[in-house]
């Protein structure tokens, strides 16, 4: 097992590398980038989705314009869309600031030696540094994503065991036509009719439709404070769970059926052991591997994927709605460092997935054998 995850921890490099490589080649030849997110500043051509240069920058930027463009060898403003009739030299100063100065390959390394050093850089447009950024951003994506995994397992295991039990019944069947009519609704749209139904629409007025905590939580007690944050948690990650109880729910019921019909089953029951105990003394552990295993790869995948829409729709400022903002703003620190962090944490989440299995069920072993 130990050379198993010494293996597995040096593959994190070459694959963390080639992501990298990959999503570096494509966002940096993709037309839009920071250089011209300013221009488009300084020729009143940005649209309100990239306009998101601080006044500062902008003035700290457009005050190189009119210095004198001797020296400068070539028409740089040829190299970007719009650029046109702007001074030569802002330009070079504009590339140099965001580091277009460099080769690309250059660039890359750079960025590359920095961010094995725990140094992400600091936001093109927002003058705050990545993990400032992220630090301010995570306790919302990581209130959403633990307490939607979280509402998805407790259901959906207790009701795909009852399905396994009931198989064939009209309990299952009623079940999975409810569980799959959920599925098929999308999150974001679900969380529109919760809004409209729940949160000052036309129906009722119960639930905040803004922010994850009140303006006045400082001043509340302890348990004020915690009966006001899960008050606005209620309508949001009741919108992401909903779609995730399908696929979970289903996992479970067909796990259960497998382990149900095998011999060690039928041999408990043989001698006598009551249902109860066959089911959760013998059942539940072997049926139970692939869900519990599946935990941190599930809450992973919610916390940084599944909650964009959501986050606009309840106003929640959280890492999706940081990572679309700077995609769409090509503010590269963030883009990358956020992808970089993102992509490590979760090849190791996928290495615990991995040793949660041998700590679950002692009878595998992924070291390799002779035959």
């Amino acid at each position: 097992m130990f050379a198993y995850l010494v293996r597995r921890l040096l593959l994190i490099i070459p694959t963390l590398f080639g992501i990298m490589v990959i999503n570096f080649f494509i966002i940096q030849v993709a037309p839009g980038g920071p250089v011209e997110q300013v221009i488009a500043e300084l020729t009143g051509t940005a649209t309100d989705a990239t306009a998101r240069i601080s006044g500062s920058q902008l003035g700290e930027t457009g005050s190189t314009t009119g210095q004198s463009t001797a020296g400068v060898q070539g028409d740089l403003s040829s190299k970007y869309r719009g650029a046109r009739g702007l001074d030569p030299q802002l330009i070079a100063d504009l590339e140099r600031q965001f580091g277009f100065d460099k080769p690309m390959g250059e660039r890359f390394l750079l960025m590359m030696e920095r961010y094995v050093q725990l140094d992400f850089g600091e936001s093109f447009f927002q003058d705050r540094s990545v993990i400032q950024l992220v630090v301010d951003k995570l306790p919302v994506s990581i209130s959403l994503g633990l307490w939607t995994t979280l509402l998805a397992y407790l259901i959906s295991i207790p009701l795909g065991i009852a399905k396994a039990v009931r198989d064939g019944s009209r309990f299952d069947v009623w079940t999975s036509g409810a569980i799959f009519a959920g599925y098929a609704i999308p999150s974001f749209l679900f969380a529109v009719l919760l809004v409209v139904l729940f949160s000052g629409g036309n129906f009722l007025n119960w639930f905040p439709l803004r922010g994850i905590v009140s303006n006045d939580w400082e001043a509340l007690s302890l348990g004020g404070k915690i009966v006001d944050y899960l008050w606005h948690l209620v309508l949001p990650i009741t919108a992401m769970a909903i779609g995730g109880f399908a696929t979970l729910t289903m996992l479970t019921k067909n796990s259960f059926l497998d382990e149900i019909n095998k011999q060690y089953v039928i041999t408990a029951r043989a001698k006598g052991l009551t249902e109860r105990r066959v089911l959760y003394g013998h059942v539940f552990r072997n049926a139970m591997l692939i869900v519990v295993a599946g935990f941190p790869a599930a809450f992973v995948g919610i916390l940084f994927t599944g909650a964009l829409l959501i986050e606009i729709i309840f106003s929640l400022d959280g890492l999706g709605l940081l990572g679309y903002e700077a995609l769409v703003g090509r503010d590269y620190p963030i883009i990358f460092g956020t992808l970089f962090v993102f992509t490590l944490l979760g090849l190791l989440v996928n290495l615990i997935g991995d040793m949660l299995y041998v700590v679950i069920d002692p009878r595998i072993d992924f070291e390799k054998r002779e035959v």
